[in-house]
């Protein structure tokens, strides 16, 4: 008697961006005005390689662009909010402290789902996938719908009080906002075929938001990102490669056999030093970052979104996740 291995699949994907547009060129001179700091013309776009971002307009909420995406995940796979029984907003943003900004998405969809939200950084869309795609397989959940909303725009500091805030505000430059949604279910063939993290905690203090917590509960001074980017990168590219290398160990799978590798991506130069280390053929990526900035956990969920119209059963989709804290993770994906 054989024993059917059960599968969890990607059956639907949809992201959404704000209306409107920033260069970084008048996001650089916003800034040089505020602070009074002379800083040299196009520091900021040589630096990160981002030529425009989206961001949310002041009435729009992480919640908005995740309840437009899940929206049109419901849509393509005609369905109602009541068919799913699982909601899980997973992003690094959210509208409020408490309650969990998945019951604010649920309400304007009108689901009655268990709904809850997953926080890891940049992680946080695919661990919430991860998450999700675990509930179906122990049978808490039959339909799972992860939504983010990220506005980190809203963490960039408007002024700088000299170069040495500069340096530790710098990273928060690179941002943009957008949000996403997949829809996860039992499927037949293909769906999710290997996951795999690594978490180095002790790192947890080289960037964010430290703000909102009961560290510092209240004032502005911590609700903007701070970190050094230089140690991040330096992180990631010491323990990324040893991720990578396991993934194709354990799956047996090579670059030729993915017809898609997604990265998360912060900078232009930061995914040229990945890609160059890792090996990453350049003609599996989707590009986004020089068009629509760092856009936290959204990135690769709006990456799987422009890329799923080209997709065909059968074909392969490496994610390859970074996030502060800090933490890595690898998913492997075939279409159904």
């Amino acid at each position: 008697m054989t024993t059917t291995v059960p599968r969890v699949g990607i059956t639907a994907v949809a992201s959404c961006l704000p209306d409107r547009q920033v260069t970084t060129a008048e996001l650089q001179a916003e800034v040089a005005l505020a602070s009074g700091l002379p800083l040299p013309a196009g520091m900021f776009a040589q630096a990160t390689g981002i030529a425009t971002r989206r961001v949310a307009a002041s009435d729009e909420y992480a919640s908005d662009l995740a309840i437009r995406a899940g929206r049109e995940v419901l849509e393509q796979a005609g369905l109602d909010a009541l068919d799913v029984d699982l909601l899980l907003f997973a992003s690094a943003s959210r509208d409020m402290a408490e309650p969990a900004t998945a019951h604010v998405v649920q309400a304007a969809l009108g689901g009655r789902a268990h709904a809850l939200d997953v926080t890891n950084a940049c992680n946080s869309f695919l661990n919430g996938i991860d998450l999700a795609r675990s509930m179906i397989l122990s049978g808490r959940a039959r339909r799972a719908l992860v939504v983010t909303g990220e506005t980190p725009t809203r963490s960039m500091r408007p002024r700088l009080d000299g170069m040495r805030m500069a340096r530790l505000a710098f990273a928060g430059y690179t941002f943009g906002d957008a949000g996403a949604a997949v829809l996860l279910e039992p499927v037949a063939t293909g769906g999710i075929l290997d996951v795999d993290a690594e978490t180095h905690s002790q790192h947890w203090a080289v960037g964010g938001v430290f703000g909102g917590g009961s560290r510092h509960p209240r004032g502005d001074e911590h609700t903007y990102f701070t970190g050094d980017g230089h140690k991040l990168r330096g992180v990631f590219e010491k323990i990324g490669i040893g991720l990578v290398e396991r993934v194709h160990h354990r799956t047996g799978l090579t670059w030729d056999d993915y017809a898609r590798v997604l990265v998360h991506q912060v900078t232009l130069p930061y995914l040229d030093r990945f890609v160059e280390v890792a090996g990453v053929p350049v003609d599996k990526l989707e590009v986004t970052v020089a068009e629509l900035g760092n856009m936290a956990s959204a990135s690769l969920g709006v990456q799987l979104a422009r890329v799923r119209p080209g997709l065909h059963p059968g074909d392969k989709v490496l994610f390859l996740g970074l996030g502060g804290g800090v933490s890595l993770m690898t998913m492997v994906w075939e279409v159904s």
